[in-house]
């Protein structure tokens, strides 16, 4: 009651006074937030080695327009080299003043130079920023880093988002890209077993392009010519990058890359090869099921297996009609696909072997189960060890 009364006795030109300080203050004051204008929105990262430091070249979002017919997104890329990675993107808010934001990051590449050293100590910075995403993709790439983040993608308007859509959950489904996170790099570099993997992504000039064909309307001779405009560029990631404490050691083949994600158990709709009398056939996987075992009763024992549901995709000869018209697998092609599969899984512990990555996290597994054991074999675990290998291949009819 008595604050009742005290509100009632405030004469109204404190009241007006009181609400002027509040619309000035609401106004006036981004409550914390950076102005959007003033905010760089890193969309993807590249990251290489140099000979003082690490270069970086941001890729960063720009609206392209307010109407339909302009909208979209468009991108701009900044470099800067610094002593860290956290000097550079101070560089980058310097040479720009916008204030570089995190958040919606969701693409790391480091070039091949950069992968050939630690490469924790160019992820550093972004394991340690509160606002990056764990779920932000890692990737290698062949040569420059700086130079796939400023492509033109023939693609999309920005590489980094054609770049994402190689990592789909359908490319993942199709066993022919293996993707990792920050995060979960980082744990499996950080674990006893210190390996890890990450897609190598390769760029390939696509001829014929729409830039091509607007430098030959112009007259102009490409990017090198007088008006000619930046080659276009596709993107693959059929290769996956092995590490071992923190530096790349191997570089899977797609081959092993489907063995990969067959023993992962990722692949639903992937195809791949097989023989029907010599001639080539190629085959739909409908269901896979794999795993990885490790036994320590006594000596530490292997086995790799998966098994695969599949049906007929095509054949490379002309096949009479109640061929094409059914799905069903013969067994000379399931025993193909399966001899098939088996050596391409032979052929990735091989390659695990001879670089010292434990891309199955087998000494996690020995280390958990026996620490004694863990101290005996840690060493010789990926090389002493001879794996039971078995893939089951299946007709979906």
């Amino acid at each position: 009651m008595k604050f009742r009364k005290f509100l009632q006795t405030v004469p109204m030109k404190l009241w007006l006074i009181l609400l002027a300080v509040v619309v000035f203050a609401f106004f006036s004051n981004d409550f914390g937030l950076v102005d959007i204008q003033k905010t760089a929105i890193i969309l993807a990262a590249g990251i290489d080695k140099t000979e003082g430091g690490f270069s970086v070249t941001a890729q960063i979002a720009v609206p392209k327009g307010s109407d339909r017919t302009t909208g979209g997104t468009s991108s701009v890329e900044i470099e800067a080299e610094g002593n860290t990675v956290s000097d550079c993107i101070s560089l980058i808010f310097s040479k720009t003043g916008w204030v570089p934001k995190l958040v919606f990051c969701d693409l790391i590449v480091l070039g091949e130079e950069a992968a050939k050293e630690d490469i924790i100590a160019h992820l550093n910075y972004f394991l340690r920023n509160d606002y990056m995403p764990d779920s932000c993709l890692l990737a290698v790439c062949e040569g420059n880093a700086g130079e796939l983040i400023s492509s033109t993608s023939a693609i999309d308007d920005a590489s980094s988002l054609a770049i994402e859509k190689l990592f789909s959950e359908a490319a993942v489904k199709s066993g022919k890209v293996m993707t990792n996170t920050l995060k979960d790099f980082a744990i499996g570099y950080y674990g006893v077993s210190e390996s890890g993997y990450l897609p190598y992504i390769r760029m390939q000039q696509q001829e014929g392009g729409q830039n091509d064909s607007q430098a030959a309307a112009t007259g102009g001779g490409g990017s090198g010519g007088g008006g000619g405009s930046e080659p276009q560029q596709v993107y693959i990631a059929e290769e996956t990058a092995i590490f071992q404490k923190g530096r790349m050691v191997g570089l899977l083949p797609r081959e092993q890359t489907l063995a990969f994600s067959l023993l992962s158990g990722n692949v639903s709709t992937g195809t791949f090869g097989a023989e029907d009398d010599g001639k080539p056939v190629t085959l739909t996987v409908v269901k896979n099921e794999g795993g990885v075992a490790l036994d320590v009763k006594h000596a530490p024992k292997v086995a790799l297996s998966l098994t695969v549901t599949v049906r007929l995709c095509c054949r490379s000869i002309t096949a009479p009609v109640e061929d094409v018209a059914s799905d069903s697998v013969s067994k000379p092609i399931l025993e193909s696909a399966k001899q098939r599969l088996e050596e391409y899984v032979t052929d990735l512990w091989n390659s695990c072997g001879e670089t010292g990555c434990d891309l199955f996290n087998l000494k996690r597994t020995l280390y958990r189960d026996s620490l004694k054991k863990y101290a005996e074999w840690k060493e010789t675990l990926l090389t002493s060890v001879q794996p039971e290998i078995k893939a089951d291949v299946v007709s979906m009819k």
